[in-house]
């Protein structure tokens, strides 16, 4: 298979674990046979400073030109600390999930045994999860119109709106994972208080009806949050909006033991781009000890979700699970004795070329 993939390394540890993905990827040609093409270009900090642009056309070109898209991280402390810039790296982030129109972001929860000591959460209590995320990506009150601040500056305002359309094609999605998974759907909104909601809970109710084998139930944002602390096996399926997943994504984290072992997917019209769910984490830039394992994971999940490798993304995931067994992993997860980035993405990249070789 001869296929493009975009590179936005973007800012901060981005770049670093990006280039343990592509080790990855790159056993995968090896060992498969397949033929991947790599483009890299600007998105970010690194956009802002090159070109004055976090999302520049060029890079929006690439993007559009390529057949997926594996993107590091955004976020640069100048632009973080400076409340009175009038372009962030984060609008490049935004920019492009609208640009490309990626309306749905999938982001996998699990956890792995031999990180179950990690997590903050009883063992007892995590072990065993295994469900997935599907946030809506392009609508909301993060794009709601309009928005803005009184003109004597004591007030502010922004508007969240969602349209049947919007919610209908990411349902959609959400409802056939649950059909190749346990075949159960929770829909998490706050139809109690927020007419968009109410919205969402009609919508996802009238198309439950074309899909019968689903068990589909509804739980309120604050009580999801909880439950996703005190039984997130309960969970297998969640869809939900796009601020609530933001929010309830970041709480799961704590599950995996690291904030750099999830990996995600925003799926588009025409593209999709895969990323690592943690930010730019700029103090550990450069400094070699980032865990790479959620840009690895991503870029598994770029085989499988936007080229359908099943077998060369499975191969990804256990060279990742053989190295968090055999505890290789970076200072986040063993500071006693850590691996730094680069040791582990070439562990992970033997492991694949290593398991296929048999």
């Amino acid at each position: 298979m001869k296929k493009n993939i975009a590179i936005l390394p973007g800012d901060g540890i981005g770049p670093e674990v990006t280039k343990q993905a592509l080790k990855a990827l790159q056993s995968i040609e090896e060992s498969f046979g397949h033929e991947f093409t790599y483009k890299e270009a600007l998105v970010g900090a690194a956009a802002i400073d090159a070109t004055g642009n976090p999302f520049p056309e060029e890079t929006e070109n690439t993007c559009r030109e390529a057949d997926a898209i594996l993107f590091g991280a955004i976020g640069d402390p100048k632009y973080d600390n400076d409340p009175k810039a009038k372009v962030r790296p984060e609008q490049g982030l935004l920019a492009m999930r609208k640009k490309l129109n990626l309306f749905a972001n999938v982001r996998p929860v699990k956890s792995y045994d031999a990180l179950l000591s990690k997590s903050p959460l009883k063992e007892s209590i995590i072990q065993g999860t295994d469900f997935v995320v599907f946030r809506e990506l392009t609508g909301g009150i993060y794009f709601g119109q309009p928005r803005g601040r009184s003109e004597d500056g004591s007030s502010a305002f922004d508007t969240c709106n969602y349209s049947k359309e919007e919610i209908t094609r990411i349902a959609k999605l959400a409802f056939e994972a649950a059909g190749n998974r346990s075949k159960r759907l929770t829909l998490v909104d706050k139809a109690n208080v927020l007419a968009t909601s109410r919205l969402w809970r009609e919508t996802v109710q009238e198309m439950a009806a074309d899909y019968p084998d689903i068990e589909l139930d509804y739980m309120f944002v604050d009580n999801a949050a909880m439950k996703i602390i005190q039984n997130p096996k309960g969970f297998d399926v969640v869809l939900t909006e796009n601020m609530f997943g933001d929010i309830i994504t970041d709480e799961a984290s704590v599950i995996a033991g690291s904030l750099g072992m999830l990996p995600s997917a925003s799926i588009g019209t025409e593209q999709s781009l895969f990323e690592p769910i943690h930010g730019s984490f700029p103090q550990a830039a450069g400094k070699n000890l980032a865990n790479p394992f959620g840009a690895i994971l991503s870029a598994a999940m770029l085989l499988e979700y936007s080229f359908g490798l099943v077998e060369e993304s499975k191969a990804i995931q256990e060279a990742v699970l053989k190295a968090v067994e055999e505890g290789f992993v970076t200072e986040d997860i063993n500071s006693d004795n850590p691996k730094t980035t680069e040791e582990v993405g070439d562990k992970v990249a033997a492991y694949i070329k290593e398991a296929l070789a048999v």
